[in-house]
This record gives C-alpha cells, structure tokens and sequence, in this order.
C-alpha cells in the first residue's frame, strides 16, 4: 500500500465515510482480484464510497477546487504542453495556463510527488484542480487518443513478412479474426521504437503480464497487458518471428523484419519456457541508427587518434571486450566503417549480422547448416582478404584461426568477454593459445562500457557532496577544475535527466615490454600495472574526465565501473 492509499483510507475513515469492516472487505476484494484493483476502487464496486464524495472529501482537504470534466474544452494549444507519454505515466490532464503557470486536473491530489515532477519536467509552476478518475482518462483518449487511434495512426503502412505469406496462402480471414491482438502487439513494438528502446520484455508473472523496455540501458517498466492475453500475444509474436507456436517447452530464436514509417526495422526474438509461461525478449535493430562515426561513440580525441593508429596497422588482432550489451558490435561497425574503401578486401562473419555495412561482405553463420563461425572462417582466409571480422571469439577453433590469420598478413578484429582490456590476455591463455602466440598476435585490446548522457536540454551545473568524491578518491580541487552537469528532468528525456548513451573505454597497446611480459605468462594483475604505467587509462579514469566534461553524471560512472575497479 502507497503512502498515498493510506492517506486516502485514514482521510475515510476520519469523516466516517467508511468502517474498519468495509476496508477489510474492500482488501479482500483487492486480494480475489490479483491485484487487479486498488481498495479504493474496491470499496466503490461495493458501493460503500461514492466517487464524488471522495473527490469533494480530497479536495477539502488540500484547499483545491473539483471541476466537472464533462464539458469542458481544453485550448489546443495547452493540450501541446504535455506529451501522450507523460499525460499517460502520471494520470493528468492539462486543461489551462495562464503565462507560466499550468493547470492540470488529477484525481488523487494526495500524489504531491507528481506534482513536483511535473514541475521539473515541464519547467513551470503546476496549479492542481480535481476531476474524476473517469473523466480524467476520458480526456485523454480524446486528446491524445486511445490505444485503437494510436495503433492505427503509428501503425500505416506497417505489415510484416509473415502477414504477406499469410494473405498469399489465403489466410484474410484469420488475419481479420486476430485483429485486436495484431494490433495490441504492433503498439508494444511500435512505442517501444518511437522511445529508442533497444529492447522489449515480455515476461510472464504469476498474476500479470509484465512488459518493459530497456531504455539508455535502463528498464521501465509499461503498462501491462491483461494476463488471459499472454497466450495469444505470445502465439502473435511467435508466428511473426516463424517459430513454432506449438512448441512451448524449449527456447526459440527468430527474427521479425518490418518496416515502420518507412524505416526498416529488425527485431531478433528470444523465447523461454519459465515457471508462468514463455518469456520473450524482443532485440530491436534499427539499421538507420547505427552510429558509425567514432567521435560521436564518445571517444575525446586522444583516443580517437590512438585508435586511426590502430586500425591502420595491416595485421594482427584487436579485440573488443565487454559484457554483453556493452556496445562491442557498434564500435567494430564504426571502425570498419572508418577503414572501409575500394582497395581493401573486408570480409565479416556474425551471428547473427546486425546491420548491413556498403562495399562489405558479411557471412551469416549458421550453425544448422554447418555454416559455424570455424567453417566460414576457414573459407572467408580463402577470398584473400585485408581485413576480418569475427563477430565472437568463442572457444579455442576460433580462437587458433584468428591468430594464424593475424600472424598470415590479415587484421582481425573481433570481441570477448572480458571485465577489463588485460584481461583479454589471460582468458585468450586460458582457452588453449600458446602465450608467444598472443604475443606475437595481439596488438591491441579495448574495453569499454555504456553510460547515459545527461540531457542537454535540462542539464544543470551540479556539486557533488564529500561521500560520492571519497567514493571516485576525487578531491575538492578536481570540483574546482571540473564542468559537473546534471539533468533536472525535462519533457525530451521524460524527467530522467539523460538522454542517449556513450561509450566509456579502456585502451589497452601491445607494446614490447608488455609482448615480453606476456611470452612469460606472467599473472593479470602485472600485465595491467605494467600497461597503466605505459599510459592505458582505465575504465573509471575515462569515465570521469566525461563527468568532468559535463558529458555524463559520477553516478553513472560508479555504476558502470565498480565491479572493474574491485
């Protein structure tokens, strides 16, 4: 129960609207409900509380003035001060303003929390009228229209692969029968695609059907579906991506291409069985938003130049290392983009190809076909390239290809798992690579990590307090000498204070001291003394001079760092 329920309840029950014994029923009701109701809601369906009376009893209490909805007209121009996404997440609806301040009808005028953050996102003064719940969302399918205008707006023009075949075999009708779903379905990717997320879950509770996108990294959660749904979204999403609906006991992979307004759009889709039903994540690939300019990835110039160094040598290996969702893939994309021109022969093998680079060849691997990343590589050294790319060094095969391609006149590049860029050292030593091997190959290795951008448009300057510095080992004089910003929370960032993500990275080069190091297998922990006192900034160190630069917060910076800096 939210400290505003509590509130609401004890208000009740202080002016006799309600009895102990009609609350504890009202829960009861709430509990046969799984959730699905709140008390309040539960004590009108008992028809102990009366809307209205709540509604006057509330705005007693706080001095504020109920208005009737019904029919009231909203100037169009006040409409504009709130988007969809924000009218929606809070419960309100805009319905005047006068020079700087707006006011917004609400139904629970206890949520002070809202208010404030209103405040800071739309950067006025917010007066507070009350309105019925009711009428309140009535406003806003009018609006900002319901779930149907929306899907029908966004979703013009937009039909997958798997719709075409079906029509083609004679399929209208069924198409025509699932037509709610289709559409519930097409809004959760659609939405999650016009807030830049990178990726959807849907995820299967006891008594609900969780949807949440992951955005700048983060994952928020949205409104859910009803639970008796699950079956037919799932059973949607899998005949989109052609995987079998009958098969609900083992993991799936596929992939759904579509087009939404106008832009091509890949999404590779996961299954797994859990406890509750299949879960299914969603990874979605906008081909128009890769970015393959190196600057704009994050990098100051000191390392941008240290990577043209790189990419220039004509053999050996450089890695990409981070966890999973780290950015590895991008980074390779751009840098290959970068070296990309008619006299030199790049050959990339993935899995599965994320996006499509011009004047590149890339090999899909695939596995069932015996087309694994062992069989293209071996194939790929006979088309006589300059430069490859492995999508994954994985096991030891691959492993002992890129190394006699580097040592045979080929650059390669490629990623592993690694925390750090020495790292990448011993876990090559740890798979079966002989260390004069490694020596001989590797050139260089990245690390790198994601952090949020702080918003531009609501970024202000900011002053850490003495704990987060003890945290970093920053002192005063580094606050002194710094630009430190943070987001108060804005409309464009939807009140997080960021916007977008970049990279922070760790530049690990091969030199001669290091390759002899290496050659005698000496423990990690030498390799990276020895590479930070050859120049290698770490990972934290990167992180905080963005900080300094107003680029990103110390925050995000702990957060992306504290496992590699323990």
């Amino acid at each position: 129960m939210t400290k505003n329920t509590q509130f609401i309840l004890e208000t009740l029950q202080e002016n006799g609207m309600v009895t102990d014994a009609q609350v504890n029923e009202a829960w009861e009701k709430v509990a046969q409900s799984g959730g699905k109701l709140d008390v309040i809601d539960s004590l009108k369906e008992l028809k102990y509380l009366d809307g209205n009376e709540l509604l006057n009893v509330l705005a007693q209490q706080y001095g504020l003035e109920v208005v009737d909805l019904s029919s009231y007209v909203i100037d169009p121009d006040v409409i504009q001060t709130m988007t969809a996404d924000i009218v929606r997440q809070y419960k309100v609806i805009p319905i005047s303003r006068n020079e700087n301040i707006l006011t917004i009808a609400t139904s629970d005028p206890s949520d002070l929390e809202t208010v404030d953050a209103l405040r800071y996102i739309l950067k006025c003064d917010i007066e507070t009228v009350v309105a019925s719940k009711e009428q309140i969302s009535s406003m806003m399918d009018h609006h900002y229209g319901n779930i149907e205008q929306n899907v029908e707006s966004v979703l013009k023009g937009m039909e997958t692969d798997a719709d075409i075949e079906l029509r083609a075999a004679g399929g209208e009708e069924a198409v025509e029968e699932d037509a709610p779903i289709i559409k519930l379905v097409s809004l959760i990717i659609v939405e999650a695609i016009k807030m830049k997320a990178s990726d959807i879950h849907l995820e299967p509770m006891e008594k609900k059907y969780r949807v949440r996108y992951r955005i700048d990294g983060v994952l928020s959660e949205m409104e859910s579906p009803p639970k008796y749904l699950q079956s037919n979204i799932n059973s949607r999403l899998k005949i989109m991506a052609r995987l079998d609906i009958s098969e609900k006991r083992v993991p799936q992979d596929g992939r759904i291409q579509l087009k939404v307004e106008g832009k091509d759009i890949d999404l590779r889709v996961s299954t797994i069985p859990t406890t509750h039903g299949e879960s299914i994540v969603m990874r979605i690939l906008d081909r128009a938003s890769i970015q393959l300019d190196i600057p704009k990835l994050g990098f100051f110039s000191d390392d941008h130049e240290l990577i043209n160094k790189i990419v220039a040598l004509p053999d050996g290996i450089f890695l990409v290392t981070g966890p999973t969702g780290s950015g590895k893939s991008t980074s390779l994309y751009a840098f290959l983009n970068s070296i990309n021109s008619p006299h030199r022969k790049i050959i990339t093998v993935e899995d599965p190809v994320e996006y499509q680079l011009g004047g590149i060849n890339q090999v899909q691997v695939m596995a069932s076909i015996g087309m694994t990343f062992v069989a293209a590589l071996r194939a790929m050294l006979r088309q006589a390239p300059n430069i490859v790319m492995v999508g994954e060094i994985r096991d030891i095969e691959t492993a002992e290809i890129a190394v006699n391609a580097a040592l045979t006149g080929h650059l390669v590049f490629s990623t592993l798992h690694t925390n750090d860029a020495p790292g990448a050292v011993t876990r090559l030593i740890d798979m079966g690579i002989k260390p004069f091997l490694v020596a001989s190959s590797l050139r260089a290795v990245m690390a790198q990590r994601l952090v949020r951008r702080i918003c531009k448009n609501c970024a202000v300057p900011y002053e850490p307090n003495e704990e987060e510095l003890q945290i970093m080992g920053l002192d005063s004089d580094f606050v002194k000498n710094s630009k430190l910003m943070k987001g108060r929370g804005c409309a464009e960032c939807k009140g997080k204070g960021y916007r977008g993500r970049m990279g922070i990275y760790e530049i690990f080069i091969v030199n001669t001291e290091l390759q002899t190091l290496i050659y005698e297998k000496v423990p990690a922990s030498v390799i990276r003394d020895a590479a930070r006192k050859s120049g290698m900034r770490t990972l934290r160190e990167d992180g905080i001079r963005k900080a300094a630069a107003g680029m990103t917060t110390l925050e995000e910076v702990l957060a992306g760092t504290i496992m590699d800096e323990e």
